[in-house]
């Protein structure tokens, strides 16, 4: 687990409230794509530079405006 990653107990809180309906190609492994947003948002790196581990940048940077611009953080937030 890197320094960033999300614990068990922070992922079954935030797991609920994800969307959960994919369109066209399954969807990666959310909790991962969400250890490499925090990561880039906590380190503070840019996105190209985030480690491998967490799958292609422009999945994650992808994954990260959609759901800000469907309110998904929102939510999130609201909800946590």
């Amino acid at each position: 687990m890197g320094r960033y990653d999300l614990t068990d107990f922070e992922w079954e809180a935030i797991r609920p409230h994800l969307p959960n309906k994919s369109r066209g190609v399954p969807r990666v492994d959310d909790r991962r794509v969400l250890n490499g947003i925090f990561w880039c948002l906590r380190s503070g790196a840019p996105w190209a530079d985030m480690p491998a581990r967490y799958g292609p940048p422009t999945t994650i940077y992808n994954r990260f405006n959609r759901w800000r611009k469907a309110g998904v953080w929102d939510r999130l937030m609201d909800a946590i």
